[in-house]
């Protein structure tokens, strides 16, 4: 966390220290929304939609949300229109949900590269951002166990995990730059996932 910069204070006007120009961890109580980001098999779908669920509040994946908003999957959109377009319905869709109150929202995987969409996450009073954090291994075993249910959503991205390895190296430090909580999950259950997180925005930092 940044260090406030101080004015040195002069017998005509006295100063006050300037204020952190960081985002705060805003109590739980003035929480208008939790934002859950982490790489694919992190859990913040399962673990959001409970997440809710214990706190009477709304949950949206915020990939579904753009399906249902403009009738088509995500792979479809990357394959008919490209990823900058993706990238673009992404950020206005995030932009429009973030004005709700009482919700929690899943990230995709990939949004915290967009810089303009970091600065909506830090800049958005009343809004915490939890990472969801796990080693590499532990989110590919994660996502071989979903694949098996025919419902799971495919993910491309792990047919090269060499490459699947790189791209969560490079978002990694997004997540955390981002977040005002991270919790480590690799050891947790789901049940034991939501009560870290419900610790952790009831904790003031």
């Amino acid at each position: 966390m940044s260090t406030a910069t101080l004015i040195e204070p002069t017998q005509a006007m006295p100063t006050k220290p300037k204020p952190a120009t960081n985002h705060s961890i805003p109590k739980r109580d003035t929480l208008d929304r939790i934002i859950l980001t982490g790489f694919m098999g992190s859990g913040k779908t399962t673990a959001g939609a409970l997440l809710a669920e214990r706190l009477g509040w709304r949950f949206l994946d915020l990939d579904r949300e753009i399906e249902t908003r403009h009738q088509r999957t995500v792979p479809q959109i990357f394959a008919e229109n490209g990823e900058a377009h993706f990238r673009h319905l992404e950020s206005s869709t995030l932009a429009s949900l973030l004005g709700e109150r009482r919700l929690v929202l899943a990230l995709g995987g990939g949004a915290p590269e967009e810089l303009g969409n970091r600065l909506l996450l830090e800049q958005t009073p009343h809004t915490a951002v939890v990472y969801l954090c796990a080693n590499f291994d532990t989110l590919v075993a994660r996502c071989a166990v979903q694949a098996t249910d025919p419902s799971a959503t495919a993910r491309p991205n792990l047919a090269d995990l060499n490459l699947a390895e790189r791209r969560f190296r490079l978002r990694r430090p997004h997540y955390e730059r981002i977040a005002a909580h991270t919790i480590h999950t690799t050891d947790l259950s789901l049940d034991q996932t939501v009560e870290a997180v419900l610790a952790a925005i009831k904790s003031p930092r």
